[in-house]
């Protein structure tokens, strides 16, 4: 079980494969915190994983957003809403990502992109986070790539194991990812 005293984090940038990790620990044992407010629909067919339809980073920037109840669980908050994050202890799961996938996954989402730019902007928000992660003392981390959790879930959720003290149902949480949804994979 993991520390009740700790707030587990899974982020990273949108469309990144934060919904498939909430989905492989749920699966696998771990418990995440999530409501229905942003129910499955094309582009996760699965869920989101979320709490409060994605807008827990509105809640973040006014302070309102209480860790207590979800202490010792997992929560899902974007690359973005790190920054907001009131002090305490943390432990994140970052997912990587190649950028040109997230921003042609946004893309398909009906996101207004400019590959050039945002890609550029995408790669400051990653920097950012990484910035901010490491000048901070109450924060650890470990990232994982959104690849290498369709081309081997199982060495990852080991990883991701060690990294949250905690064993994983590896066996169940595996059948949580589905190859057939990485439909926007980068050719390079």
């Amino acid at each position: 079980m993991p520390n009740s005293n700790v707030n587990y984090i899974v982020s990273g940038l949108e469309r990144s494969g934060t919904s498939v990790m909430m989905q492989m620990l749920n699966t696998g044992g771990v418990k995440v915190v999530f409501d229905d407010s942003r129910p499955p629909d094309e582009h996760n067919p699965k869920g989101y994983f979320e709490l409060a339809g994605g807008k827990i980073i509105n809640q973040l920037m006014a302070g309102t957003f209480d860790f207590e109840p979800h202490q010792g669980k997992i929560v899902k908050v974007t690359a973005y809403g790190l920054k907001f994050l009131p002090e305490g202890n943390y432990r994140i799961v970052y997912m990587m990502r190649n950028i040109d996938e997230v921003l042609n996954s946004m893309r398909k989402m009906g996101a207004d992109i400019d590959m050039e730019k945002d890609r550029v902007l995408f790669g400051k928000l990653n920097k950012f986070s990484f910035e901010l992660i490491d000048k901070r003392d109450d924060m650890e981390y470990t990232t994982i790539n959104y690849r290498d959790v369709i081309d081997d879930p199982g060495k990852e959720l080991q990883k991701i194991g060690l990294f949250l003290g905690e064993p994983l149902d590896i066996e169940s949480a595996v059948k949580a990812v589905d190859s057939k949804l990485y439909r926007n994979r980068a050719t390079n």
